[in-house]
């Protein structure tokens, strides 16, 4: 029976050792899912300024290549009117608009004579559209660059989500096995401190019971030759008891005898 509550002591060690570790492992996952939200709700903050910071360029550039392109094509209707391209009617109602409401009523005025015939210019309005037309190659790249940034830091940024999702329902995963482990674990631990009180219990009666025959047992080999003469006392006294009793009879046999044959 000692043996059992020895196995009880080493499985409850076993099981407090279980829930020590799994106490920590928890911890550990706990620290990591914390960690985990944190970087995705950065990452997120992040991504969206990004965002924010691409479509303000994207139309800041957009604006830019439209007044570009508006410049040069009004250059080319004084310079290149085969490469001038008239505006859509809502368009040019719009520009008037805006040139009456920044000037009045009054019709914006003519070049004035300084500047001289527009085709003796020609040479260095050749030189600005060139300009204007590096400008806008420019927005161009800055745009297309843009476009390939934004597009591979949105992929980034998804497949980010995405692992970040999965380990998330791993760790989540192994915060249930954990957790039923611990549980389990537990409950063993209980169980065993029950049993092995019950086994002590038990253990202790056993244990003064075999004291209380052992001294009893102690009592009777120590008085045993005591017991043994007293007995054999006994027996003589008895046997002595049996003789007299023995005697006793046959005298009065004889004493009855004689006083059948007086009354003859």
């Amino acid at each position: 029976m000692s043996a059992k509550v020895e196995d009880l002591k080493v499985s409850i060690e076993e099981k407090k050792e279980i829930i020590k570790v799994v106490t920590g492992e928890l911890k550990e996952l706990a620290k990591s899912i914390k960690k985990l939200d944190k970087s995705v709700m950065d990452s997120t903050y992040q991504r969206k300024g990004e965002s924010e910071e691409y479509t303000e360029l994207m139309s800041g550039n957009n604006a830019a290549k439209e007044l570009l392109n508006f410049a040069k094509n009004r250059l080319n209707k004084f310079y290149n009117p085969k490469l001038y391209k008239s505006p859509p009617k809502a368009e040019a109602t719009e520009f008037v608009q805006i040139s009456l409401h920044n000037n009045g009523d009054e019709a914006p005025p003519p070049p004035p004579e300084t500047f001289g015939a527009y085709s003796k210019k020609s040479g260095e309005t050749t030189g600005v559209i060139q300009m204007i037309d590096l400008l806008i190659r420019d927005l161009d790249k800055e745009m297309d660059e843009a476009r390939v940034g934004e597009k591979n830091a949105q992929k980034e940024y998804e497949d980010m989500m995405q692992d970040s999702a999965e380990k998330r329902a791993a760790d989540n995963k192994s915060v249930g096995a954990k957790a039923a482990a611990k549980a389990e674990a537990e409950t063993g631990l209980v169980a065993d401190e029950e049993s092995k009180m019950a086994e002590f219990n038990e253990l202790t009666a056993t244990k003064q019971y075999e004291s209380q025959l052992h001294s009893e047992c102690d009592w009777l080999m120590q008085n045993f030759d005591l017991r043994k003469s007293m007995r054999a006392d006994e027996m003589d006294n008895l046997k002595q008891a049996k003789a007299v009793l023995s005697g006793a009879d046959f005298s009065l046999l004889q004493k009855n005898a004689h006083g059948n044959l007086r009354g003859l």
